[in-house]
Order: C-alpha cells, then sequence, then structure tokens
C-alpha cells in the first residue's frame, strides 16, 4: 500500500519498510508467528493492526517482549502515570472486585461519589460537577451533547491537526488525517482553526505576532453563527505544543465575550503528566468542561469522564451518556487509587523535577546536532523535533523514524508524532537516573541516524 503523507501524522507507520526491517532483524520467528496470527483475526488499521511486537508484561516503566527484550515505556498511550502493575491500584481493584464488581444503572455506589467529590475538590474554581464513562472518545461525545443543550448552538470550532477521540463525532472535531480523510460527512457545523504552533505558525513568529491566531479566530465567531463551543487541548500531547499564558487568557475572553463554552480536552495529558493535576492549572483559567481519560485509571481500568462547572447541570431531560459502565465501582475504585498514589508519593513535585532534566539534556542534543530543529518541554511530557535544515524547516521524517526504531533496539520505546517529533511521554515514577539513561539512548541514535543518511544539515 502506498504510504500517504497523513499516514505519517500520528504514531508510527504499520505499513513502512523501515518497520518491516526492524522485525526481521530483532524478532524471533516464534514472535512473528503470533503476530501472524494476529493479523489474521484483527481487522487491520493505520497504526495498530499488523502490530510492531508481542508483549507479555508490563511493570514499572518497562514493556517486556516474548523474546524477553525489556523496553522503557516513554509512550504507553498515556495511561502510564504511576507505572504498570502498580499495586496500590491493582489491589484498590482486587478489593472491589470482591466488593461488588459491577453496579446497574439507576443506582450509584459509595466510592463513585468518593472519586466525583475528589475531582471536584481538585479542579479549580467551579468545576464541581462529573459524569464517568469507559473511554474518552465517548467522554468527548457527552462534552459535545451538553455544549449544544446549555447553549442551544450546534457548532464547534476546533483545530486541525488535534486528536480527540475516534468516534464519528469525535473524528469531526479532530483535526487528523488518518482518522478522518476518507470517511465521508462528518458532524456538521464542525469548523476548524489553525492550532498554535510554536515553531511552524502560519503567521510567523509567535513571539512576536500579537496572537494573531486567536485574531483570527475571533474573525470566525464574528461571521459564524450558532458556535456554542471551541474544543481544544491545552498542551497537544502529540507534538507537545504548549502555548503561552496569554494565549489562554484571550482565549477564554472570546468565549464569555461570544457565549461560547471552553471544552479542554486533558485525556491525554491530565493526572500530573505537566506537573500539576489539570494542565488548565498553569494558564489561571477556569474552562466549561474538561474532558479526562486514559491515565485516570491508572493503567489497570478503563475509566473517563468530564468535569463542568455548576451552571452547566442543565440536561437532566436527556441522557448524555447513560453508559452501562457509566458510575463502574471497579473503575471509580482505580481512579481513586491512581490519584491517591500521585498525591501520596510526590509525583506532581518529581514531575516538575525531571522538567529541569528533560530541558538540560534536550537543550544539549540541540547543540549537538544541527538537525534537532526544536525541544519542547513541560514536566514529564517532551518534544524533539527533527528537520533537515534550520533554516527552511524541512521534516526529517525518514530519519525520525529511523531513530525510533534504533532507540527500540537498545530498549526505549516512545512515539513519532507529525512524521518528525520524538514525543517522550514517561511514567511520572520514572528515576532521574532512568530518564538520563533514556535521552542518553536517544541522542546516541539521533546521532547514528544522521551518520547512516550522511545528512549535514544547515
Amino acid at each position: 500500500m502506498e504510504l500517504k503523507a497523513f499516514m505519517r501524522t500520528e504514531g508510527d507507520i504499520n505499513l513502512s519498510s523501515e518497520r518491516r526491517n526492524w522485525q526481521a532483524d530483532n524478532l524471533s520467528e516464534d514472535t512473528m508467528e503470533v503476530l501472524d496470527e494476529d493479523s489474521r483475526y484483527f481487522v487491520h488499521q493505520s497504526m495498530s493492526t499488523p502490530c510492531l511486537n508481542v508483549i507479555v508484561n508490563a511493570e514499572g516503566i518497562y514493556l517486556e517482549d516474548m523474546d524477553g527484550r525489556k523496553y522503557m515505556d516513554f509512550h504507553g498511550n498515556g495511561v502510564h502515570q504511576v507505572g504498570y502493575k502498580n499495586r496500590y491500584v491493582i489491589d484498590a481493584v482486587k478489593n472491589q472486585l470482591d466488593e461488588m464488581p459491577f453496579l446497574p444503572r439507576r443506582f450509584t455506589n459509595p466510592v463513585a461519589i468518593k472519586l466525583a467529590k475528589k475531582l471536584a475538590e481538585l479542579a479549580p474554581g467551579d468545576l464541581n460537577k462529573v459524569l464517568f464513562t469507559p473511554g474518552g472518545t465517548s467522554a468527548i461525545g457527552m462534552a459535545l451533547k451538553l455544549a449544544r443543550k446549555a447553549t442551544g448552538k450546534f457548532k464547534t470550532i476546533s483545530t486541525w491537526d488535534s486528536f480527540h477521540g475516534a468516534g464519528l463525532d469525535a473524528i469531526s472535531v479532530g483535526g487528523e488525517g488518518a482518522f478522518r480523510n476518507g470517511m465521508g460527512p462528518l458532524l456538521p457545523g464542525t469548523e476548524h482553526m489553525m492550532p498554535y504552533n510554536s515553531y511552524r505558525c502560519f503567521m510567523g513568529d509567535c513571539g512576536s505576532c500579537g496572537l494573531k491566531c486567536l485574531a483570527y479566530l475571533e474573525y470566525m465567531l464574528e461571521r459564524e453563527g450558532d458556535v456554542g463551543a471551541i474544543v481544544m487541548e491545552p498542551i497537544r500531547s502529540t507534538d507537545v505544543q504548549i502555548p503561552p499564558k496569554a494565549y489562554f487568557k484571550r482565549l477564554r475572553e472570546l468565549c464569555d465575550k461570544y457565549g461560547v463554552l471552553l471544552i479542554f480536552d486533558e485525556i491525554p495529558t491530565a493526572f500530573g503528566r505537566t506537573g500539576t493535576m489539570f494542565v488548565h492549572e498553569h494558564y489561571d483559567i477556569v474552562p466549561d468542561i474538561v474532558a479526562i481519560g486514559k491515565g485516570f485509571g491508572g493503567g489497570v481500568f478503563p475509566i473517563a469522564g468530564i468535569i463542568v462547572r455548576e451552571g452547566l447541570d442543565v440536561a437532566q431531560d436527556i441522557s448524555l451518556g447513560h453508559y452501562t459502565h457509566e458510575k463502574s465501582s471497579v473503575g471509580c475504585a482505580a481512579a481513586l487509587a491512581t490519584i491517591e498514589y500521585i498525591e501520596q508519593n510526590g509525583l506532581l513535585e518529581h514531575a516538575s523535577r525531571m522538567e529541569k532534566v528533560f530541558e538540560h539534556h534536550l537543550s544539549k542534543m540541540m547543540a549537538k546536532h544541527a538537525f534537532v530543529g526544536d525541544v519542547r518541554v513541560k514536566g514529564m511530557l517532551a518534544a524533539i523535533e527533527l528537520v533537515r535544515d534550520r533554516t527552511t524547516k524541512e521534516k526529517a521524517s525518514e530519519e525520525a523514524e529511523k531513530v525510533m526504531y534504533r532507540c527500540m533496539e537498545r530498549g526505549l520505546s516512545f512515539k513519532v508524532a507529525s512524521g518528525n517529533v520524538l514525543t517522550l511521554v514517561p511514567p511520572l515514577v520514572t528515576t532521574e537516573e532512568q530518564l538520563v539513561s533514556a535521552l542518553n539512548i536517544v541522542d546516541e541514535a539521533i546521532q547514528f541516524a544522521c551518520h547512516t543518511n550522511n545528512i549535514t544539515p544547515n
């Protein structure tokens, strides 16, 4: 199959020759037989089946494959803040399974209420109401439905290149071609604007443009009626775009001026990833709805949800979610234990300290390697953008893929986003020693990819 440009925008490419070569050089015949069987029974899709490898254990920061290799997992699909096989979370789940494994709809349970109360205490301002669901995509769906109900307006504005889930409603507000291209008509009224990008802004230099991207947003709001919500990741988890505080201050002002709800998708980034429990705490604003998920369940149980302002509790006559596992007693136990573990072990403070470690080593990489065009860090979320030319900013996509597989050979797994961005998302339990070891692997792999391709960037 021909590799199209949009197939490189999210994750690794499961149809590339680079992947096939890595598998041939590193995987045993037994592993390849299992991968073939997986491929036989699962529906094929971009970034998934056919799969890369067979994992038989996950513990702490490590994945272990069928051939006995261990990999530091700096990807984790955003679920592994407290590490894999976290005993505190697992024990809470086991206890809840013994006590009450399932709760039918219409009823509540003490652990669900305790979790809801905890979230209300943690979230700033009047973000005091919650609703749970089994997955992040359905959390986005509930947020969109609530926005329509509360405002009476059906349109949304979100950004190109964003990811908000894989459901039809979520890909409608999302902006990645790997999910929406070729799907035909999507949800009506889902308008898009340019994303914030400190390195590749369409408007020029982000440091001196006066937030022209938001001036364009206001232009849209003045002309586009029936906009009920703006949907945005406060920090993009794929290529790690980190807008300044002024961006969100102005965004909040525009939402208030035009009667638009501000929905923050923190599904991959909440619960300590950036050094705070919620990402929007960095910006001193209160969104109207926050979507949460992924790491919420401690890497053990799928649970997601929305946290909303009290004044938005206006949907009693319709069902926003009403999912079978909406108030899952087991899921709520896992989520509550995850939050407790983060608090009791000082993981927020640890993430803030590790940000300095990231900054130190990535700045050294940028000085050393001319084709490291940019580095971006917030807490334990980091990006290294590879380019072939720092002036033109031509993406070094092939080299980025080579770097990823070189790192896999040396025991480090991570994600490549936007084709050329090495995205490092370590568990919050990663020690400084482990982090430095991983960054040294990346450093060597960048050098290797440059040497083998005879690149001399400008």
